[in-house]
C-alpha cells in the first residue's frame, strides 16, 4: 500500500523572513449568505442592501471573520502546511478596511520567529500575516502562531 508523503513545510523547514504569498479569491454574496447562516450573525451591515446604504461603507461588507476564514483557507491551500501543521495555537487580528462584495483578496504570510518545542515533536512557528484587496490596500493583519512537526 503507497504511503501519504505530506507536501507541508516542517518546522525546520521554516526560517525568519520566509515569505508565502497566495493566489486570490473573490468574495461574492453567496459567501457572506453562507458565512451567515453558519455563524449565525446577520447583522444589517452583512445582511440588509438597504440599510448599507445608510452607512459609511455605502454598502454591504463582509464579515471580518469571513475575510479571515478565507485568508486560512488560502493558506492551506498553499500547502506549505498540509500534513505537517499540529494546531493553529493563537492569532492577534486587526480589521483595517471593510471589504465589500466583489472584492478580491490574498494573503501575504512571512514567518517572522520560530522556536523548538521538543516535547511537543515539532515547533512554533509564528506569521505576520497580511490580507490584501485587489488595489494592494492591506484590509486584514496580524500574526498567527501555529504548531507545525518536526521531521524526527
Amino acid at each position: 500500500m503507497a504511503e501519504y508523503h505530506p507536501r507541508g513545510m516542517y518546522f525546520e523547514d521554516f526560517a525568519a523572513g520566509i515569505e508565502m504569498v497566495t493566489q486570490a479569491r473573490t468574495i461574492t454574496e453567496t459567501d457572506i449568505v453562507n458565512f451567515a447562516g453558519v455563524s449565525g450573525d446577520y447583522n444589517a451591515i452583512h445582511t440588509d442592501a438597504e440599510f448599507g446604504k445608510t452607512t459609511p461603507f455605502d454598502g454591504r461588507i463582509a464579515h471580518g471573520l469571513l475575510v479571515l476564514s478565507v485568508a486560512t483557507g488560502l493558506g492551506m491551500q498553499l500547502g506549505f502546511l498540509d500534513g505537517t501543521v499540529i494546531a493553529f495555537m493563537g492569532l492577534e487580528w486587526k480589521f483595517k478596511s471593510p471589504v465589500k462584495i466583489g472584492d478580491t483578496v490574498h494573503l501575504v504570510a512571512q514567518v517572522k520567529q520560530t522556536k523548538a518545542m521538543r516535547a511537543l515533536n515539532g515547533g512554533i512557528v509564528v506569521f505576520n500575516a497580511r490580507v490584501l484587496n485587489q488595489r494592494g490596500d492591506t484590509v486584514q493583519v496580524g500574526e498567527w502562531t501555529i504548531l507545525v512537526k518536526s521531521k524526527a
